[in-house]
């Protein structure tokens, strides 16, 4: 009997690993969703419907994209972490999502153990902006009307643990000014509100900025970055106009979660990697300011690992927190 009972279980056992390798010889056999930690309208959401409609191409399935805003990416980050770990449900991760925010406070999700690096998509400078209202036209007048006007001038951010969060806390740590910190659900929303006035400044990515300063709506003000930008190129960095130590690329990645199997993830990096050669999608992403570069899922591993550590170090300079 127990002899019966040995030959039975091994026999599931390898029915069930026939099974698995079944389902990944197949893949994909259905629809892929690329899940993204911020609303509608924004950066992060532009670029996942360029690299989503590249990647359907590759994988002859079609890619969707699901906006799950809010918590600062958390909600978006654990929803894919707990999602089946098969290839069909990804995340367009960034910076705030695998960096900063995790430097900045304790979550629910660890950027590294829960998820799988499919690949890095690109980066893109970020920008300082006013509103058309604000009285500046460069970073000395802008410190100037800051200092001028005490406990009156705000920024919006896309949330607490953001690229436009850390960004303004090393502006005004390098100024000594003052502003009020208004989070916001996502980039699309606080650019919304800096564009009516409700709040003044902000550092939006080059991606979300630029249509919105071509068009007269925003002012920029100066790259948060170590060189000028080459679709702008009469806006200098806040290093030309005397003010160090803020310097902020704003990175983007496709995310699978945790034990996603190797030949899965794999063949989602090719396909990524396939898109991002696409010359049309080169240009879509160049024209918003983002600068495609590629990965293996093994250097984009230790990319993450190394972002730890490095916002970790600027929380603890700049004694930034959640609140």
């Amino acid at each position: 009997m127990q002899i019966r009972q040995v030959l039975s279980l091994s026999s599931l056992a390898a029915a069930a690993v026939l099974t698995c390798a079944s389902a990944v010889a197949a893949f994909p056999e259905k629809a892929i969703t690329i899940v993204v930690p911020t609303a509608a309208g924004g950066a992060n959401d532009a670029m996942a419907r360029v690299i989503g409609q590249a990647m359907s191409v590759s994988l002859k399935q079609p890619v969707i994209v699901d906006n799950k805003a809010g918590a600062n990416g958390a909600i978006a980050s654990e929803f894919v972490m707990r999602a089946p770990a098969d290839g069909y449900t990804l995340m367009l991760g960034y910076i705030a999502t695998h960096a900063m925010n995790p430097a900045l406070q304790k979550l629910r999700y660890d950027p590294v153990k829960d998820f799988e690096p499919v690949g890095m998509v690109g980066s893109s400078a970020t920008l300082m902006v006013v509103s058309p209202s604000v009285k500046a036209n460069n970073a000395k007048e802008l410190v100037a009307y800051i200092k001028a006007n005490p406990n009156q001038v705000s920024y919006a951010s896309a949330g607490n643990g953001t690229a436009p969060h850390f960004a303004a806390e090393m502006f005004k740590l390098s100024t000594g000014t003052t502003m009020l910190h208004v989070p916001y659900k996502g980039s699309a929303p606080a650019v919304t509100d800096t564009i009516g006035g409700q709040t003044q400044v902000m550092f939006p990515s080059l991606f979300t900025a630029i249509p919105y300063v071509k068009g007269g709506k925003l002012k920029a003000i100066g790259v948060a970055g170590s060189k000028r930008s080459h679709l702008m190129p009469d806006v200098p960095t806040l290093k030309e106009q005397g003010i160090d130590n803020v310097d902020v690329s704003q990175w983007y990645a496709i995310f699978a979660p945790a034990k996603t199997p190797k030949a899965v993830v794999d063949q989602l990096n090719k396909a990524l990697n396939e898109a991002l050669a696409d010359k049309t999608v080169i240009k879509k992403l160049e024209d918003h300011g983002a600068e495609v570069e590629t990965m293996s899922t093994e250097q984009m591993r230790t990319f993450v690992q190394q972002e730890q550590v490095k916002w970790k170090k600027v929380v603890q300079a700049a004694k930034l927190t959640a609140d």
